[in-house]
């Protein structure tokens, strides 16, 4: 393994501003690197400097084109190894194929196990990643994956606000767990709602709403949205029950040019999220707050490098670490 003065870390296409934000924590450059996607839509990756003997940190989620993005991991880790890395390390913020992490019909692919086995074939000798949409997915993988958590970052902003009589509010019962935490953390009750889905679309109705919510203000919470119906419909079911003020919190955003859209339309007072996914519709949206989770993958990797526990991070995380700004 190489010595802690050999740490490089490079960008995919779409990690390339999260990457600075890594570079920026650790005080470091950010690797020589160029992508070519050709006309007909190949991928082509080049590493522009030597990484012989060095351990190389890969930042690129899966996040609005997964499919393309997946494929440049796999570019990449195969082309750090022909170049001789020591180790590379995928820091992949969103794992978007974490969704399909079980086989629940007839002739189906269970594509998240077909990831993690692409991710290690291609030599990948770690991976951190953060808020899985199914947890148990680290077991795809041989190679050691650190499972990281938004909910200490989301929840310093969020207790930053000073909202009185709030009620985390979870969307529906597989993510009343998480919203518990939530809700212990900021020290506040929790409500659940009932939703129901009845195809693979990405629209779903809202049932019913357990917990008491009337009069009081609402932090919807969910691990990620795409169009945005699901945090939509809750938001309008919650003022229907005499919910004052409504906020939405997110681990990550893929909401598409239409989700913004309805969110702009929409009763919620603000979508709080991290930067996990490189997303351009959102730029221009007031009502979406972006809290950086770049230091927590960058102290990550600066405690794997160092050869020390990332561990404690699951649990808290430093001060340095929580950036809250305006």
């Amino acid at each position: 393994m190489g010595t802690e003065s050999e740490i490089k870390v490079f960008a995919g296409s779409t990690g390339k501003d999260f990457a600075i934000k890594i570079c920026n924590y650790l005080d470091s450059q950010l690797g020589k690197s160029k992508v070519i996607t050709f006309s007909e839509g190949n991928t082509y990756v080049k590493v522009e400097e030597t990484v012989r003997d060095k351990d190389v940190y890969l930042v690129q989620s899966m996040g609005l084109h997964p499919n393309d993005e997946f494929t440049e991991i796999l570019f990449w880790i195969d082309a750090f190894k022909r170049a001789s890395a020591s180790s590379v390390t995928v820091i992949m913020p969103y794992f978007s194929y974490a969704k399909g992490d079980k086989k629940d019909e007839p002739r189906v692919s269970i594509r998240a196990r077909v990831c993690t086995e692409c991710i290690e074939l291609a030599g990948a000798d770690r991976v951190v990643t953060m808020d899985l949409h199914s947890p148990q997915i680290q077991g795809f993988f041989k190679k050691p994956v650190d499972h990281l958590f938004a909910l200490p970052i989301l929840c310093e902003y969020i207790k930053s606000l000073n909202i009185e009589d709030l009620v985390v509010v979870s969307p529906d019962s597989g993510f009343a767990k998480e919203a518990r935490k939530i809700a212990r953390y900021l020290g506040v009750p929790v409500a659940i709602g009932d939703k129901e889905r009845e195809g693979h679309d990405e629209n779903a109705k809202i049932i019913e709403i357990v917990g008491n919510v009337e009069g009081k203000n609402a932090l919807i919470v969910d691990d990620f949205s795409i169009s945005g119906g699901t945090l939509i419909d809750l938001a309008n079911e919650l003022r229907k029950r005499g919910v004052k003020k409504i906020y939405a919190s997110l681990s990550h955003i893929l909401l598409n040019e239409k989700g913004v859209a309805k969110l702009k339309d929409s009763p919620i007072e603000k979508l709080i999220s991290t930067d996990s996914v490189y997303n351009p519709y959102i730029m221009d949206c007031k009502k979406i707050k972006i809290v950086s989770v770049a230091p927590l993958f960058a102290e990550t990797i600066n405690r794997i490098h160092k050869r020390e526990s990332v561990s404690p991070l699951f649990e808290k995380v430093p001060k340095k670490v929580i950036q809250i700004e305006d």
